[in-house]
């Protein structure tokens, strides 16, 4: 393990900014979330039930436009694609904590539909801005800003909504929100393209190089060694069967993260604990984020499917708690794998898809998330209202056990067959030994 790898990756000032701005933008966007629900319950005299469906309807339009948003960033650019979601979010949040519910309800899935795509855009400006081999780091400290984010946001969200009339509090926080995003538009980061450690003669210098070399040159806007063109039977000319089985890990890792959150609140009221809620999610959150942070620095990567492996295990124990005191320790020992998890499937999307898809491969990733999130809670809350809520931690780490377990088993079989027609291809192709060149090996005639 190699702390100082956060060093080198924070000296680079692309990736500064992008983590700042990310804690700007995702702090008042979580504080958002909770306010909606709060606002429906108390300003609009509602169930939670009511909130929620709020809440569902916002979340569904986000993840309809998750791809949508991802290709008009590949394609516009972030300057063209961001502008208008900006004046639609301010409209529809400088009218929406003043209405009825059935408008408030329109109007939030109108600003999930043209929600800014700052988790895209951020963590493309982050893949964009450091070294391959350092990949792994700056997006593991990504996912603990977004950790940290998710601890302040919903607490100064409450905090607001006890302090002043929601309707204001919810205005406040979304104008914040939209804020932020001019922020990010007046200060335009770089999504494509190489980094900008590396100066424009530098640049050239690689691009003739590899002229030279016979190579094709790459295109404006791709960065040298990814392929400008689609992958040859790819659906959207990216999606192949395993970029597919990375989007499926994705969704299992927050169908399970979700189901561990309604579970977390069943179990501690049924220990008479609701007191002990926020305290408790805040264990689970810092888990994650020390064990983000440890990813990060860890000196290999690991398969998404071992790590969501890993993170459903770890889950099945919290259903032996018996009391707070030990329900606390092996929550926190749950969120150990959940940022690795994620950050893990972030970056092997980002060494399999070619740059110019890269828009569109984050928005299908956020909605192969939200998916997950979608499913993740109504299933552990059916198997809590059936069985108890020991059986909402045991179903979701079951399912993802099984996601896992198949994951690997595919990936072996795939490492196998691409090794037996690597095998039969070299030695269909390669001449042999006495007719290679004089001195040189025949495995090297090819190269």
């Amino acid at each position: 393990m190699d702390v100082g790898q956060y060093r080198h990756v924070l000296a680079i000032r692309d990736t500064r900014n992008a983590l700042a701005l990310g804690l700007l933008i995702r702090i008042p966007m979580f504080a958002g979330t909770v306010l909606l629900t709060l606002h429906v319950v108390t300003a609009l005299g509602r169930s939670y039930g009511a909130a929620g469906l709020v809440s569902a309807a916002a979340t569904v339009a986000i993840a309809i436009s998750g791809p949508w948003r991802g290709r008009l960033l590949d394609r516009l650019g972030l300057r063209r694609t961001v502008a208008p979601s900006l004046l639609i979010q301010l409209v529809c949040w400088s009218i929406a904590p003043w209405v009825g519910y059935a408008p408030l309800m329109a109007l939030a899935a109108l600003a999930g539909l043209f929600v800014v795509p700052t988790f895209s855009i951020l963590r493309q400006v982050i893949i964009r801005s450091v070294p391959e081999h350092q990949r792994r780091t700056a997006l593991s400290l990504d996912s603990a800003a977004t950790e940290l984010s998710f601890m302040a946001g919903p607490a100064l969200g409450v905090w607001l909504a006890t302090t002043w009339d929601t309707g204001w509090a919810l205005f406040t926080v979304e104008m914040a929100a939209v804020l932020a995003g001019c922020v990010l538009w007046v200060a335009n980061p770089a999504i494509k393209g190489a980094p900008d450690t590396t100066d424009a003669a530098d640049r050239t210098d690689t691009a003739d190089a590899t002229d030279a070399s016979g190579a094709a040159a790459a295109s404006p806007g791709v960065a040298p060694g990814t392929s400008p063109e689609p992958v040859p039977g790819a659906w959207r000319g990216f999606i192949t069967v395993r970029v597919a089985a990375v989007y499926l890990a994705a969704a299992c890792t927050t169908l399970v993260l979700s189901g561990t959150d309604v579970s977390i609140v069943a179990a501690l009221r049924s220990f008479e604990a609701t007191a002990a809620i926020g305290w408790i999610l805040a264990l689970w959150g810092a888990g994650s984020l020390v064990g983000g942070l440890v990813y990060g620095a860890w000196h290999r990567s690991f398969s998404v499917f071992w790590l969501l492996g890993g993170l459903a295990a770890t889950t099945a124990p919290v259903a032996l708690a018996v009391g707070v005191p030990s329900f606390a320790v092996l929550v926190t020992l749950s969120g150990f794998l959940c940022a690795p998890t994620i950050t893990a499937t972030v970056e092997q999307l980002s060494r399999v898809v070619p740059e110019r898809f890269r828009g569109e491969m984050m928005g299908w990733h956020g909605s192969a998330m939200t998916a997950g999130s979608a499913v993740g809670a109504p299933l552990a809350g059916f198997a809590i209202d059936h069985g108890g809520w020991r059986w909402g931690f045991l179903v979701v780490s079951a399912l993802g056990v099984l996601v896992a377990g198949a994951g690997m088993l595919g990936g072996a079989r795939g490492r196998a067959a691409g090794a037996a027609a690597a095998a039969s291809t070299s030695a269909q192709a390669s001449p042999p030994v006495a007719d290679s060149e004089p001195g040189v090996p025949a495995a090297r005639v090819e190269h």
